[in-house]
């Protein structure tokens, strides 16, 4: 009879210690974003996938086509194509995809180009019905703008 007594002691002390949690979080101020209609300020340390960088002097990019970001990539997720043009030292980009399926946003493409030509992008609304939509021509955007 008394364990009987002392589990319900032992509910009931639970159940006013949950209640006492729940009234305290009443009180508090809500912290939900009504998200379409407000809008998230980003965190300047937000990965979101890479993008180009552009460079101020040319306008254009600053990729080599070293391809250290393509050989570095544990995802296996960039591929740069270039080609040798008459007329200029080394390789001129031509293509540069990013499959943003695979991408696990380690960053190591970002830290292992020489000339800084890559950064993170800001973009966190990111939906689609296929995945052919996450398929970026990294290139083709920054000529878009």
């Amino acid at each position: 009879m008394k364990e009987y007594f002392t589990q319900l002691y032992i509910g009931a002390k639970s159940l006013l210690v949950g209640l006492g949690v729940t009234f305290r979080a009443l009180l508090h101020p809500a912290v939900t974003v009504h998200y379409p209609r407000e809008k998230l300020t980003i965190s300047p340390n937000f990965h979101g996938h890479t993008l180009l960088v552009k460079d101020s002097e040319t306008g254009t990019h600053r990729c080599i086509v070293c391809m250290q970001c393509d050989l570095n990539c544990p995802s296996n997720c960039i591929t740069v194509v270039g080609e040798k043009r008459e007329g200029s030292k080394g390789k001129t980009l031509t293509a540069y995809h990013l499959d943003f399926t695979k991408c696990s946003l380690c960053g190591i493409c970002v830290e292992v180009c020489p000339t800084q030509a890559l950064d993170f992008s800001d973009e966190y609304e990111l939906a689609g019905f296929s995945r052919e939509e996450f398929h970026y021509n990294l290139l083709k955007r920054l000529e878009e703008g």
